[in-house]
């Protein structure tokens, strides 16, 4: 890349990212992808026990992957990063702005049992329903992934049914759990 792309880039997800909103937990902060979250999106991202359950994310996963990602969702759709601290352990989405938003997140795997993703997942369920005005969400978790449907459980997704998922990582569609949310009396903006 060189350095006057790069300076496009930093311009356009700089552009794309006012006014992205920061959606705060009880230890959390969701907020969109800045250009130095590279490294850390590469370092976890690329931990092929993340890459394998999640559907977009390649193994490998390297800066320059990252970099494209975090270009490519602030033009496309809001993603956020899930930080503690300041420090990058995960990401999460609302994806299909036209449709029922599916919601998907995953968590570096050093950060993996301590009740982040459940936390991640609410407080974007809160700014979906509460902020954007959506009645419905739609999830899906790797039918091998226990631990994420236990997360999609945990914050009200009722399971609907079992389809396919094509994981980039893998190069091949995969088994995965349907789940849906629906927004409780009062809880839409």
């Amino acid at each position: 890349m060189t350095l006057l792309a790069r300076a496009r880039t930093t311009d356009t997800v700089a552009a794309a990212n006012v006014g992205a909103p920061v959606l705060r937990t009880a230890r959390l902060v969701l907020r969109a992808p800045r250009r130095s979250d590279a490294r850390s999106y590469a370092a976890l991202a690329g931990d092929r026990r993340v890459a394998t359950n999640t559907a977009h994310i390649p193994t490998p996963c390297g800066v320059e992957e990252a970099q494209q990602w975090i270009v490519t969702q602030a033009l496309q759709r809001p993603d956020f990063v899930i930080t503690i601290g300041g420090e990058l352990i995960g990401a999460c989405s609302l994806d299909g702005r036209d449709r029922t938003p599916d919601l998907w997140y995953w968590i570096g795997v050093p950060f993996w049992g301590r009740g982040y993703a459940t936390e991640a997942v609410r407080g974007l369920i809160a700014h979906a329903f509460g902020d954007l005005g959506h009645r419905v969400l739609s999830a899906s978790s790797r039918v091998s992934n226990p631990a994420s449907r236990r997360v999609l459980d945990k914050s009200g997704f009722r399971w609907t049914g079992v389809g396919l998922c094509r994981i980039r990582a893998l190069g091949t569609s995969v088994p995965v759990d349907r789940f849906v949310r629906e927004a409780a009396v009062g809880q839409i903006a």
